[in-house]
């Protein structure tokens, strides 16, 4: 592969030069997670709303103190405004094929935004899987090069300069915009993703059964738990589905209450936190205030600092609940341990 690899001092050093390489051409890449994220976010910033097409895997990790090398989603979900498209994969093949259609959704010229490719720390990035490595040939026929018209020698200018008021405006307007367009490019990628490797990854993924009473709802590592739940909890006559949000930013609200019509209860599976509510559970919430049919919502904290989510405890609390739902008994925050 063409390419030069770059050591720097810090984290924020990372993103400084991979901002300056996409502004002069280049395809870029980096990898970071907790702390290391967190040093790097002014220049996040700069990288979103300065609309370069950079990928970066992040290895979602408890944010310290105390110091952890297990997941947590707060690190990554902390950025969840800094301006950047963020996708959460729950298996190492996910993980790899996201980075190939990160390039072509960040690049799409309706789009030109960075991206993160979320996965969770230790239970992912410390364990190994076998995966299917596409061909070169094929994945460059996939992904087209790289082309920018940023910096024109011939013709210098200044970019990112301080701006009035009603231009500022106009410029966080057009990045609105650029984040609307993503959730097209991300289905044309998906379909074009298919047809060439086999696979799909779909911004909702749906598991169990169709039309269910209920539905879980996770990101991550912890989905597949759940689908182990699933099919133990749907063999007793149980009607439970899963939906995992793979795509947190855009978030696919539409598509949200779509998949919740006709379903009685949502359990979320949130692993952060914002003041002892689920990051998640706020947004999931957020996308069916003005949904006529939206059903009831039972938020659970769980797996925090790397504690494994067993299928175990999701069957026990889906079945707990069931209970509740038909006594009609008020929801809050639970926080789950084991």
């Amino acid at each position: 592969m063409k390419a030069e690899y770059l050591k720097v001092e810090s984290e924020h050093s990372v993103m400084s030069a991979c901002i300056g390489a996409s502004i002069g051409g280049a395809r870029t890449f980096s990898a970071t997670s907790s702390q290391g994220l967190l040093l790097m976010q002014e220049m996040l910033f700069w990288a979103g709303y300065g609309k370069l097409p950079i990928v970066m895997a992040v290895v979602t990790r408890s944010i310290a103190p105390p110091w952890s090398m297990w997941s947590e989603h707060t690190d990554a979900l902390a950025q969840r405004d800094a301006g950047w498209i963020q996708i959460f994969c729950h298996t190492n093949q996910e993980v790899l094929d996201t980075v190939i259609q990160a390039y072509k959704i960040g690049e799409d010229k309706d789009v030109m935004l960075p991206v993160m490719v979320c996965f969770d720390g230790f239970e992912i990035s410390h364990t190994s899987e076998n995966v299917i490595i596409p061909d070169q040939e094929t994945v460059d026929e996939f992904l087209p090069r790289y082309e920018n018209d940023i910096i024109d020698t011939s013709n210098p200018k200044l970019i990112w300069n301080g701006v009035y008021p009603e231009d500022a405006f106009i410029f966080r307007e057009n990045y609105a915009k650029s984040m609307e367009n993503t959730q097209l490019a991300m289905e044309k990628v998906n379909i074009d993703f298919e047809k060439t490797f086999g696979r799909r990854y779909d911004q909702l993924e749906f598991y169990g059964r169709l039309n269910p009473d209920i539905i879980i709802l996770a990101m991550g590592a912890v989905a597949s738990s759940a689908k182990a739940a699933i099919d133990i909890l749907n063999r007793e006559g149980h009607s439970v589905g899963l939906l995992r949000v793979r795509s947190f930013r855009p978030f696919p609200s539409d598509n949200l209450i779509k998949a919740m019509s006709g379903t009685q209860a949502i359990v979320i599976l949130d692993r952060s936190m914002t003041f002892g509510k689920g990051i998640l559970a706020t947004e999931v919430k957020a996308a069916l205030y003005h949904s006529s049919s939206r059903p009831s919502i039972h938020e659970f904290i769980i797996g925090m600092g790397g504690n494994f989510v067993k299928h175990k405890v999701i069957v026990k609390l889906v079945k707990d609940l069931i209970f509740k739902i038909a006594a009609k008994t008020p929801s809050k925050t639970v926080w789950l341990k084991d």
